[in-house]
């Protein structure tokens, strides 16, 4: 009897964005840990000193978490109503919070009761800050005022009242003291100086602005609401730069990576965008589970820390780049080292003896081998299921065509069976590289399954889905050629004839 040859599995070109640079830094993240908050998370910020430990606002409470710890080692938790906002002065020394009650608070990190209590709004503060002195905070509440506090006496320095909605967003310039921005719902971004009475610029971003945020130069800044984030040029008196519209939700918050290279933008569609500041183009994405109402990146981006409506924080880890080089260091020396030792070096007369590599059949190779044609193909199904690639089952159908038993092999199935085959069909069957094969596939189902159509509900929605994608499939290469018919005609009209080749003169001059 004749050996059996493994079914060879084909190559089919991939498809997909090309890989870049950008793609494989960002991609380079462990497998998140997520953590239960008690309330949505609505803000995060990293302490700019070593350990870098981190500040996660949700509901009543302030939670200190460590830079690989998944249980708080700090606790803030005198808040009457929500907390909104704990932020990092520049010493990480100190942490205030705005709240629900209106009322703003100060705590050492190294204690837990509050230092300072500064009142004074008469509604929810969103919005706290230091300003680069670090003996001021800034303040923004649903009051529409803006406020500039002193820590060492607890009292109001200057107040504005330019707004005529909520402020739910601002942000410090790092390099000048009496800088700071606020953003509002009244669709206004608002630049004040503490020496001056007013503000100094107005920015109109156009939808309810939900986060802002300076640039480390201080000359560009970042406006988020609606579906837009807006670049403005501080240095030609706020001038729209550039408009991205890349979320189809809401726009909730912004973070500059630390090379400064780089913005990253969450939003309630579930997605956080990875933009380039050159070119202002999507680098990179990461999808997320719920919407997505805070961010926050590491030191160095060892970490991204995306906080969502759920109450779920979720925390990614960099990988570091040596280990793979030390699991190689670590491993164990060949057998032949133990025999000739490290140094040896083969002689001329040494005979190399090789031994055939052992081949191992796969499962559905040794159900082919004998020809237990539907168990193959539920073999290879359920490999499918777990995340295998498609291009394996698609080479055992073209496998069970080319014996001719691949009616045999989908006939005579029950409704589980047949819904995983199914929805197999349904992800991959306008999929190019596999359409002329799965086509055919379905061609033969709807002829085996037609008698029996109505006894299941189950399978009776995914005919009729997959009935739909055809048809929507069809409609699209339809107008794809009709837009190859329009291309074709402006092509020849624009054309150029060859100009005609003149005869040459004759010698005779007739």
């Amino acid at each position: 009897m004749a050996e059996y040859k493994p079914v060879k599995v084909q190559s089919f070109p991939k498809l997909g964005e090309k890989v870049t640079k950008d793609t494989s830094y960002w991609k380079n993240f462990k497998a998140p840990i997520q953590i239960k908050e008690f309330g949505a998370v609505n803000k995060i910020d990293f302490s700019p000193v070593p350990p870098y430990n981190y500040a996660v606002t949700a509901s009543s409470r302030i939670h200190i978490y460590g830079r690989y710890s998944q249980e708080p080692i700090k606790t803030f938790s005198r808040f009457k109503d929500v907390a909104y906002c704990a932020t990092y002065r520049d010493d990480g020394k100190l942490l205030v919070a705005g709240s629900e009650e209106g009322s703003i608070r100060l705590f050492d990190t190294s204690g837990r009761a509050a230092l300072r209590q500064f009142d004074g709004h008469t509604k929810a503060v969103h919005v706290v800050g230091f300003l680069s002195d670090k003996f001021r905070i800034v303040s923004g509440a649903d009051d529409y005022t803006s406020k500039v506090w002193d820590i060492s006496s607890a009292s109001e320095i200057v107040s504005y009242n330019e707004h005529t909605d909520y402020v739910r967003c601002g942000c410090t310039s790092k390099l000048n003291a009496d800088l700071f921005v606020t953003g509002s719902y009244d669709h206004t971004v608002k630049v004040f100086d503490t020496r001056a009475e007013k503000s100094v610029m107005t920015i109109e971003h156009g939808q309810p602005v939900e986060s802002v945020n300076l640039f480390p130069s201080g000359g560009l800044l970042v406006t988020a609401g609606g579906r837009y984030v807006k670049v403005w040029d501080f240095l030609r008196g706020g001038q729209l730069l550039v408009s991205l519209r890349n979320h189809h939700k809401t726009v909730t918050c912004l973070c500059l990576s630390s090379s400064g290279q780089r913005l990253l933008s969450g939003s309630l569609d579930r997605h956080v965008k990875v933009y380039s500041t050159t070119s202002y183009k999507v680098v990179h994405s990461f999808n997320y589970a719920a919407s997505i109402l805070s961010l926050a990146l590491a030191p160095e981006d060892e970490s991204l820390v995306v906080g969502m409506t759920n109450g779920i924080l979720n925390v990614k880890h960099r990988k570091r780049e040596g280990a793979r080089e030390l699991l190689q260091q670590r491993r164990r020396p060949a057998y032949r080292t133990f025999v000739k030792g490290k140094n040896y070096m083969p002689k001329q007369e040494d005979f190399i003896v090789s031994r055939p590599a052992k081949t191992y059949l796969k499962k559905y190779d040794k159900l082919l081998r004998s020809f237990q044609v539907s168990k193959a193909l539920d073999a290879v199904l359920a490999d499918s299921a777990r995340k295998k690639p498609p291009e394996v089952i698609v080479t055992v159908f073209q496998e069970l065509n080319r014996r001719g038993t691949l009616k045999n092999a989908l006939a005579g199935r029950d409704e589980k069976q047949l819904s995983v085959l199914l929805s197999f069909l349904i992800r991959h069957v306008t999929d190019a590289r596999f359409a002329p094969v799965l086509i055919n596939i379905a061609e033969m189902i709807i002829e085996i399954y037609m008698p029996v159509v109505g006894q299941s509900s189950v399978i009776d929605r995914q005919f009729l889905k997959l009935q739909n994608l055809i048809e929507k499939e069809i409609d699209l290469q339809e107008e794809l050629l009709e837009v190859l018919g329009m291309m074709d005609a402006l092509f020849a009209t624009m054309a150029r004839k060859k100009p005609m080749p003149l005869d040459k003169d004759n010698t005779d001059g007739l």
